[in-house]
């Protein structure tokens, strides 16, 4: 199997409803930076369903990291390792991911994460199905997403740009925490109101 990073930066094809999801992610958790204080909400917390017609298994927060030719991860990995105060840290990444971070939405793969504890249950549910529903649905615009699902190793790029984040956030990561990703089928995926005529404002 491809590693899931060069899968996606591969694939930069012009597909509308990818570049307008990218377009709204960027957008949206840079408000959640700005205005929110990087606390997650349901543009970021979808809800995870193992098929269309299933009750939802719960809401995850999920992560949107750089392409690998874009990376950011080293300046995260430094930012953790020298800001010892937690609370001062925090002010630091938000900060960071604030100003230009969120920018440039074609630096971004549209594979997502999100992270897991050892050992969770939901994250062995999810695996063994090997395929998800995400939906977002925030802001007026709502996006339901067909993934693949695949655990993702410590030395994939979207494994560290996920682990460094949310050390971040979180000073209690642990090291052999679970990362899953979330790559989208765009032919089985689908936006409502028609991401044409409301995507909330467009970073080039």
């Amino acid at each position: 199997m491809k590693v899931v990073a060069q899968h996606s930066e591969m694939t930069q094809q012009f597909i509308p409803l990818r570049d307008a999801f990218l377009r709204w992610q960027c957008r949206v958790r840079q408000i959640s930076m700005r205005d929110n204080f990087g606390r997650p909400d349901g543009a970021i917390k979808p809800r995870l369903t193992l098929n269309r017609d299933s009750e939802p298994v719960g809401n995850i927060i999920t992560v949107l990291s750089k392409n690998p030719s874009h990376s950011k991860t080293p300046e995260m990995r430094h930012m953790v390792q020298s800001i010892f105060d937690p609370s001062q840290r925090r002010d630091k990444a938000i900060q960071f991911f604030s100003e230009i971070y969120y920018q440039k939405p074609r630096q971004f793969s549209d594979t997502l994460t999100a992270a897991f504890s050892p050992d969770s249950p939901v994250a062995e549910v999810i695996c063994a199905a090997k395929a998800c529903s995400l939906t977002f649905d925030s802001y007026g615009q709502r996006f339901d997403l067909d993934c693949i699902v695949s655990t993702l190793t410590k030395n994939n790029p979207l494994f560290q740009a996920t682990w460094w984040h949310n050390k971040l956030f979180n000073p209690h990561l642990l090291p052999d925490t679970v990362i899953l990703g979330f790559e989208p089928d765009w032919s089985r995926s689908s936006a409502e109101p028609n991401f044409t005529t409301n995507i909330i404002g467009e970073l080039e």
